[in-house]
Order: C-alpha cells, then sequence, then structure tokens
C-alpha cells in the first residue's frame, strides 16, 4: 500500500462513506431512502412483518434491559415532552384527540 495509511475496516470504510454522502446530499436523503425502503418491505412482506420483528425486538430489549426499561424510557420521553410543550401539553392533546374520536365515531354509527 502507498504512503502510511493503515487500512480501514469495513466499518470505518462505510463510516467515511455515509459521511461524504450526508455532507452531498444531507440528512433528508436517509430519511427519504428509508421511507422508500419501508414502503417496499411493507408492500413486499405485509404488515405482519413489521409486527413480528417489533416483537422480537422489544422481547430482546427487555430480556436484556428488564421490564422496568420501559417504565424508565417512557417517563424520560414524557418529561422531555412536557419540557419542551408545557405542562398542560397532555391535557390539550387529549382533548383535541378525544373530540375528534367522539366525531369519528358519530359519523361512521
Amino acid at each position: 500500500m502507498a504512503g502510511d495509511h493503515a487500512e480501514l475496516t469495513v466499518r470505518e470504510a462505510g463510516r467515511l462513506g455515509g459521511r461524504k454522502v450526508a455532507e452531498k446530499y444531507g440528512r433528508e436523503f436517509y430519511s427519504e431512502i428509508g421511507k422508500k425502503g419501508g414502503r417496499t418491505v411493507l408492500a413486499q412482506r405485509g404488515a405482519d412483518f413489521f409486527e413480528t420483528i417489533g416483537k422480537k425486538g422489544g422481547t430482546t430489549v427487555r430480556d436484556s434491559h428488564g421490564p422496568d426499561f420501559y417504565a424508565s424510557i417512557g417517563k424520560k420521553g414524557g418529561d422531555t415532552v412536557k419540557a419542551r410543550h408545557g405542562s398542560d401539553y397532555y391535557a390539550r392533546i387529549g382533548k383535541i384527540g378525544g373530540s375528534r374520536r367522539g366525531r369519528k365515531r358519530a359519523t361512521t354509527a
């Protein structure tokens, strides 16, 4: 190999390539290709596939971190939302959701 450069691992090369693509196309590029990939998988395998892999992932997390882990991260997320949107945020969206649900039921009945 020319010069004093050490060989890159596959992981390092992937990381460098990912950074170059992000610099060139922006973060939205990754979001868009992820959505396209998700829609393709949904069309090919169906919604049950996502349910199955979600359950497998959830079970793995529960087994490695314990069942209280979900309560802990839920509280952290709730506290973050509360700090960002105010302490009455959940009451406000609950009223909006409740009024929309009521209208939906009335129109479908």
